[in-house]
Order: structure tokens, then sequence, then C-alpha cells
């Protein structure tokens, strides 16, 4: 398969080429990176969602909306399948790269990370990218400067001027979008962490609710987390049986039962005081290749109607 940063920076490409449709902001830094604004100094949209999502998946993926409900409320949905989401969700969407540096701080999921490819996924996967470009995609309440391109450039062992930053805020709707596209990366994480080989999970399709916007990044963390912790749906195909399927969905319904904003508050902030297993799909389906399939969890409207204040 052709390099996931190769394939993902087609998609940069092509996000540059129609940025004033798809209402995204592009600045060249002096070191020619070029950061891609898809909801910091914008307020971000929808089809820029479903392509930076594409983008995150280096292109493995496909990604939609649909209309549902959420408590009798219409509600945008976004649905994301994948036949590859060892490479495309765990090596490349994951926000994995905790940048930090100077006064910047910010999170980085895409494909860059295979070129560095420290984190256990990698291992589990057997993956390493090779590129002459670097697609990082940055979560964050500020635009990437000089500082940050230098840093990622070392790291990936590309020149500054092949780093491309695509950012948004979670208090965007680009990061309400981004957000529900992640419940097939979640469930897919989760399985992984339990012990499944990743390689033998043959494709994944997640849905959830777009969360209505929130007023700050602390109460649309909290949103964007309810939608998928209580409102995602996942499907999976896969090669084994496992004996551990039924932890691969969220317990947040079991631990708290309420909006995840003040469960959040009370860890101050921080989610290593929260159960890991929260932070998964409400509900999955899981097919074992010409075996059994299995449903577990369920999804809360009843929450959600709460946290999105309906």
């Amino acid at each position: 398969m052709e390099s996931l940063n190769r394939m993902a920076t087609e998609l940069v490409d092509e996000a540059i080429d129609f940025a004033d449709e798809l209402t995204i902001g592009v600045h060249q830094q002096e070191g020619d990176a070029a950061v891609l604004d898809f909801g910091v100094e914008v307020p971000g949209a929808v089809e820029a969602g479903l392509l930076l999502a594409e983008i995150q998946t280096s292109g493995l993926a496909t990604v939609q909306t649909a209309m549902d409900e959420v408590a009798g409320a219409p509600l945008t949905h976004v649905e994301l399948s994948t036949d590859h989401p060892a490479l495309g969700l765990l090596c490349s969407q994951k926000g994995g790269w905790e940048l930090s540096v100077d006064d910047f701080e910010g999170l980085g999921s895409g494909p860059a990370r295979a070129l560095v490819a420290e984190e256990e996924e990698f291992n589990r996967v057997g993956y390493h990218d090779a590129s002459d470009f670097a697609v990082l995609v940055v979560e964050s309440e500020e635009l990437p400067d000089e500082n940050v391109a230098a840093h990622v450039a070392e790291r990936t062992g590309v020149p500054e001027s092949a780093v491309f930053f695509p950012t948004f805020s979670t208090a965007s709707v680009t990061g309400s979008v981004v957000a529900a596209a992640r419940a097939a990366e979640l469930a897919t994480f989760r399985l992984s962490e339990l012990g499944y080989d990743p390689i033998e999970i043959l494709s994944v399709t997640g849905k959830a609710p777009v969360a209505p916007v929130a007023g700050d990044e602390e109460a649309a963390i909290a949103r964007t987390t309810d939608a998928l912790a209580y409102g995602a749906q996942v499907h999976i195909t896969v090669e084994e049986e496992f004996d551990r399927f039924e932890e691969v969905v969220s317990t947040a319904a079991e631990e708290y039962g309420t909006p995840l904003g003040e469960t959040f508050d009370d860890a101050d902030w921080d989610f290593s005081e929260v159960p890991v297993d929260v932070f998964a799909p409400a509900q999955v389906t899981v097919d074992v290749l010409g075996g059994e399939t299995y449903v577990f969890g369920d999804t809360h409207e009843d929450v959600l109607a709460e946290s999105f204040g309906l």
C-alpha cells in the first residue's frame, strides 16, 4: 500500500484547492510549513469536517453524513466505514501525539504519527511509514507556529516545507463533526487494547450524532465525548472469536449515567482519573466471520438530550 502520508497529502491538496468553498483558512509559515485552519479562527463547517476525517484516516475510510434523531430531535450524524481499520484508524486517525512546544498545546492525529511510530499501536500493527511529507492534524485552540513546525519536522525527518497542519478546535462545527467520526476508531482501539490482534479486525463502521457546538473547549470536549459514550453505534467484522468482546462498549452509563462534564470537572480534567473504558462507543455489534454475532451496550438518548440542551 502507498504511504499513508502520501495519500493524506493528496487530500490536503484538495482542501487547499477548495479552501474557499470549504471555508478553510490557509496560511504559509516562514519555513513554508502549511497551516490549514479548519476551525480555530474560522467557525468550521460540516463538509470541512468530513474532509478532515478523511485526511485523518489517510483516505482509507468513507465518511458521510446522515439524518437521525436524538430524543425526537433531528440531528446530523456522521458515519465512517473502513476495510482498513488497523492502518486507517489506529495508525492514522487516532489522536496520540501530545504536542507541547513552548506555550503551544495540542493533540496530534493523522499519519505523521506513523513517521515516528513510537506508540504501541504501531508495534501491534507492524507499520512504520516512510514519506517525504508529514500530515499532522492538530486539535488546539490556536494555530501551530514556527516552533511547532520545526519540532514536527525534526521528529518526522522531513523538511518544514513538507509539513502540513490541518488544525481545528473542539468547539467548532468541524470539531463536532470529526469527533462523531471517531466512533469506529474508539471501538478498534478498545478491542486492540483488550488484546485482540488488530490485523484480524476486518472492517468497522461507526455512527454518532454531531454534538451542538459548545461555548468553550471544555464544554465541547464533554459534549463530544457524550456523543460517543452515550450515542455512538459501531459494527465490527472480525476473523476470530474473543472472550472480551463485551468490554468494547463504553461503561459511562454504568459508571455515571449523566453527562460527563461534571465527571471531568470532578477529576480536574485529568483524564487519567476517569476510567478508560468510558471512552468507547455506546453500542457495538461484533460479527465473527463464519461464526456468531454479538450485540453489546445501548444508546442513552435521555443523557444526550441533557448534554446537548435539547
